[in-house]
């Protein structure tokens, strides 16, 4: 592959660092996004400066939250659940619900058309804010999508 070309997005990897999702190949995501985070910028002045304006100053950085889309697949009941159960019912500890356990780190890596890592993009302390499942219509030609948007607490990127 030529080193010059821009890189394309459509191949790509979620995991988790110490363990896969079950089947994370067979429930596959059709897109991720939210990449994102921005520093805070902090203005300040002291009355006596003798410049009439403001000093900037790097500030608190906000991370945006991360959208995980997937198709919905029939027969895949267990891998489904295994993702989907991290938001969970309060049952069983590992779940938002009951506090205990949820929060995991997660890597999101861009490969290259040979499937060899070229960035991986690593969410700290990440969890479940909010879980979308398909809306229906008869007359719609397209595949049933669930979305999963995860808080995170920090973002680092790594080229590889």
């Amino acid at each position: 592959m030529a080193k010059s070309y821009p890189l394309p997005k459509f191949y790509f990897k979620v995991s988790r660092p110490e363990q896969e999702f079950n089947s994370a190949d067979q429930i596959g995501f059709t897109e991720v996004s939210g990449l994102d985070y921005q520093t805070d910028l902090i203005e300040y002045r002291h009355g006596a400066d003798p410049n009439f304006s403001k000093i900037k100053m790097p500030g608190l950085r906000k991370f945006s939250n991360v959208t995980l889309k997937k198709g919905l697949i029939q027969g895949f009941k267990d891998a489904n659940a295994d993702f989907f159960s991290w938001i969970g019912d309060g049952s069983k500890a590992g779940s938002v619900r009951k506090r205990v356990g949820y929060r995991k780190n997660l890597v999101i890596t861009l490969n290259d058309e040979e499937g060899n890592p070229v960035v991986a993009w690593t969410l700290t302390n990440a969890f479940p804010v909010k879980v979308s499942f398909t809306d229906m219509k008869a007359d719609a030609n397209e595949v049933a999508v669930e979305t999963l948007e995860l808080g995170i607490e920090e973002l680092t990127v790594e080229y590889k």
